[in-house]
């Protein structure tokens, strides 16, 4: 395990999107556990697992929001990279030995036993949120912005939950060499579908007129290269 200081975040994110994405090149099945593969501590294993969901979080909504306004392309463009989010997250859990908390992979369903009913909850306000066309794009810009702050750094949530120190979890924490190469990449991914919400959004609203929604707006402006 390692702690960096919380205050090289925005570095970190945007040091994480400057690079091409760089997916785990690891095959995990039940029978081949790399040796270099250690074993997560607590505040590790529980982020996995939190972000296990909060992927499908994405990939559901996107889908959701796809089918009610198929005019917006960008949804079904980015909802296979979710899959393979989601997917990603469930290979390390695996690679790490961990119980996989999505137990059902339909849309809206979300079964952790510690974070499911949260990530319900997110789902269904997130969904209220998409009142049309625009604000449906809002919502796909600020899950992306969620996304990377929630891969980065530990989520409130979670530090609501446990005392995990003055440095908590997530990509900030971590030395787990393949969770590591796992979260970048994953970061890697939201930055360019933020890229592509922003797009969106500002083809209606105007370009260079998107204002941050969760990350710091200097971190959101050096991801769209402004």
């Amino acid at each position: 395990m390692r702690t960096l200081p919380l205050t090289l975040l925005p570095l970190m994110l945007i040091a994480c999107t400057d690079r091409q994405p760089d997916a785990p090149d690891v095959t995990v099945t039940p029978e081949f556990r790399p040796a270099q593969v250690g074993t997560l501590d607590a505040a590790e294993e529980t982020h996995l697992i939190f972000m296990r969901e909060e992927e499908k979080l994405a990939r559901d909504v996107y889908l959701t929001l796809g089918k009610q306004y198929k005019d917006l392309k960008v949804f079904s463009r980015i909802d296979d990279a979710e899959q393979k989010h989601t997917d990603t997250m469930a290979d390390m859990l695996l690679l790490y030995q961990i119980d996989d908390p999505s137990t059902s992979d339909k849309v809206g369903v979300f079964t952790g036993v510690d974070y499911g009913s949260y990530f319900t909850d997110k789902y269904n306000y997130l969904l209220a949120k998409a009142v049309d066309g625009l604000a449906a794009l809002y919502v796909g810009a600020f899950i992306e912005e969620l996304d990377m702050h929630d891969i980065a750094e530990c989520p409130a949530v979670i530090q609501e939950t446990y005392a995990l120190g003055e440095y908590g979890c997530g990509l900030v924490q971590t030395d787990e060499t393949q969770l590591t190469r796992a979260y970048e990449s994953l970061i890697d991914g939201s930055a360019s579908h933020l890229r592509a919400y922003v797009k969106a959004i500002e083809q209606i609203i105007g370009e260079g007129t998107y204002e941050a929604q969760y990350l710091p707006q200097d971190v959101v402006d050096s991801i769209l290269g402004r």
